[in-house]
């Protein structure tokens, strides 16, 4: 327990140090930190599919967060002539090149994939085309999972760079970004730790046995309550403040559209952890990775913001389009 606390410290202090950095210095410190985070836990989504037989190709795992955060920060810095749509469609653009670069390569390495074919037992009516294209479906499928959802965190950081789709954001110079991330990190931290501790005090039914038996559904219920209204505690107190109260009243901000949003988003931090689970045990491990003592792997601690960082930017897309 001491472990997973000081771990928790030190991962609250990195966050903590990347929030000021991005407020005072640059957004792309923010950056930095969430590509570190995708490339670890792609690394480790590659490692859990290949422990479930899933063969992928690791090396394309790990370069595609790379590629893609670049895709989507010339995209950013482009907006007035590329637009928050043509971003979203290269951004997918790219999963369709790695996916096809991933399927020639074992065709080019021939030699090399027909030992990896012996090696694996795979078999013998398994051809090396047709080995290509399952290895390659594979990999597309961790680059979907974790990186290409987790990297919506970039786009989020970035919100007043695509001021031409959204342009009710100009002239708040990285406060709106700045909001929404700290919700898209508060909703998981809050629902992870209040599930906790709301299904070791009442206990009762298991939420999902087979996935996760320790999970329960007053953890659940529990979670998602602490998470909405911590939410809505927080809004209040920025509310308080004369200068952010302008920023959040300008830019749309409402309690009850968070409340919403915040309702929706922990709900669906659960659903990541619970995929992720799912994941482990299909691939019968306890922890996706040992990086972070006490806690497991970067997927294991940040499992949850897969599925809410695009909940988050599509929910406020839609509130800041509709100003």
């Amino acid at each position: 327990m001491k472990t997973r606390l000081l771990t928790s410290f030190g991962i609250i202090l990195v966050l903590a140090i990347a929030f000021i950095l991005k407020v005072f210095v640059s957004d792309y410190f923010f950056d930095a930190l969430i590509l570190i985070i995708a490339c670890f836990a792609s690394f480790e989504a590659s490692k859990l599919f290949t422990k479930m037989g899933k063969y992928n190709n690791l090396i394309m795992a790990i370069v595609y967060p790379i590629f893609l955060m670049l895709i989507l920060l010339l995209c950013s810095a482009y907006d007035a002539s590329i637009g928050i749509a043509y971003t979203l469609v290269i951004a997918v653009g790219s999963l369709v090149l790695f996916f096809a670069i991933t399927f020639i390569i074992p065709l080019i390495t021939y030699k090399k994939t027909k030992n990896e074919l012996k090696t694996r037992n795979m078999d013998k009516s398994t051809s090396v085309a047709k080995y290509a294209i399952i290895k390659a479906l594979n990999t597309a499928v961790v680059f979907l999972y974790p990186a290409f959802l987790l990297l919506f965190l970039t786009l989020i950081n970035h919100f007043e760079d695509l001021s031409s789709s959204f342009t009710a954001l100009t002239g708040f110079d990285g406060w709106v970004s700045f909001f929404v991330l700290l919700f898209s990190f508060l909703i998981p931290i809050f629902t992870d730790t209040f599930a906790y501790l709301m299904g070791s005090l009442f206990g009762g039914k298991k939420l999902a046995p087979k996935i996760s038996p320790n999970k329960t559904i007053s953890g659940s219920i529990g979670g998602t309550v602490w998470c909405v209204l911590l939410t809505v505690a927080i809004f209040f107190i920025l509310d308080s403040i004369p200068s952010i109260s302008s920023i959040l009243l300008d830019a749309g901000i409402s309690v009850w559209k968070l409340t919403i949003i915040a309702f929706i988003g922990s709900i669906i931090s659960q659903l990541g952890d619970l995929f992720e689970s799912y994941l482990k045990r299909s691939a019968s491990v306890k922890d996706s990775g040992n990086l972070l003592p006490g806690h497991g792997g970067m997927l294991d601690r940040f499992d949850s913001y897969v599925f809410v960082a695009p909940h988050m930017f599509l929910a406020f897309s839609i509130l800041f389009l509709v100003l």
